[in-house]
């Protein structure tokens, strides 16, 4: 190489460089779009807001939640992968698309831990067992006799395959010895209908998507999967005060980047994450959906990725689940 093109070469990278700090010093100076990859009304989209809403007060730029459901979450998480890595295109991480699909689906078209880099999660929900009014049940115990007698005849509904919601009905078949029939929706605001028609009459749900069969008397929570009663469902005992103590499920949702954005943006949006979670009104409003606000560094978060990749492997690979194609 010449010294004149040494010299221009150096000259780009020292431009490059500059360039990738003023961005990181500047941002944000528009608005940011986070792909959200389950449909309007989830549960992880219904916290994902109330934690955006107040993130966009301190960055000065306004979050736009972008719905794209499919194929378990994987759709729209590969859509994110693809995206510029400059911060203004984020994804929000489910367990599912995230961890679970990892093992469940045969190529998600992405790599959960080389595209993107994981900048914290932000929530857990507990699942709440639910059963419709019309399926005549009133208790974990009675719904067990009634899977037992019945076997594959009862119906859960989830927001798709791979979802935390799907392996928590898997889960409690395991766990109790029954065979349940799993119904993945593309548009989880159905289900709420669905379950107070009785038409799909189970959910291992987190609460936000069970709130509207239980708030219109069309349903009845059974059993919290936690170690603590939730403050929206204080009437509802824990399944191990129901004698059910190895049945414990939550699932979690998290704000990621495609990889390559620079480290001082991912520092930023994983400084304001969690100052949001810890805001008193975002508390407040997180217990009325029955979450729990869940934050963590950024090293951390990647660890924790890494750790739930593993722990949704053994669950699934126990279950003996086929990789869908």
């Amino acid at each position: 190489m010449t010294p004149i093109r040494q010299v221009a070469l150096g000259a780009l990278t020292a431009f490059a460089l500059t360039t990738i700090a003023a961005t990181a010093q500047n941002y944000p100076s528009r608005p940011i779009t986070v792909i959200m990859p389950f449909a309007g009304g989830s549960g992880s989209d219904v916290a994902a807001r109330i934690v955006f809403a107040q993130m966009a007060k301190t960055l000065g730029q306004p979050i736009i939640v972008e719905n794209k459901p499919g194929a378990g979450g994987n759709s729209g998480t590969a859509q994110a992968a693809k995206a510029t890595p400059d911060g203004y295109t984020l994804v929000g991480a489910g367990s599912g698309p995230m961890a679970a699909n990892l093992t469940l689906y045969r190529d998600l078209g992405y790599d959960p831990q080389k595209d993107f880099t994981m900048i914290s999660p932000f929530v857990s929900f507990t699942v709440v067992i639910t059963a419709s009014n019309q399926l005549g049940v009133n208790s974990v115990r009675e719904l067990i006799e009634r899977a037992r007698k019945e076997p594959g005849a009862l119906n859960y509904g989830s927001v798709g395959i791979g979802s935390s919601q799907h392996l928590a009905g898997e889960y409690f078949a395991q766990v109790t010895g029954v065979k349940l029939t799993h119904v993945p929706y593309r548009n989880i605001a159905q289900f709420g209908p669905d379950m107070i028609a009785g038409a799909v009459p189970l959910g291992f749900a987190w609460y936000p998507n069970v709130a509207g069969p239980l708030n219109a008397n069309g349903a009845k929570a059974l059993a919290v999967a936690g170690e603590k009663r939730l403050a929206v469902l204080p009437d509802t005992p824990t399944t191990t005060q129901v004698n059910l103590s190895q049945y414990k499920v939550d699932g979690w949702f998290a704000l990621a980047a495609p990889a390559g954005v620079p480290k001082d943006i991912l520092e930023r949006l994983n400084k304001e994450l969690n100052a949001a979670l810890n805001d008193p009104g975002l508390r407040a409003n997180f217990e009325k959906v029955g979450a729990v606000p869940f934050g963590l560094g950024l090293e951390e978060s990647n660890a924790f990725l890494a750790n739930e990749i593993a722990k949704y492997r053994d669950i699934i690979t126990k279950a003996g689940i086929a990789k869908i194609e």
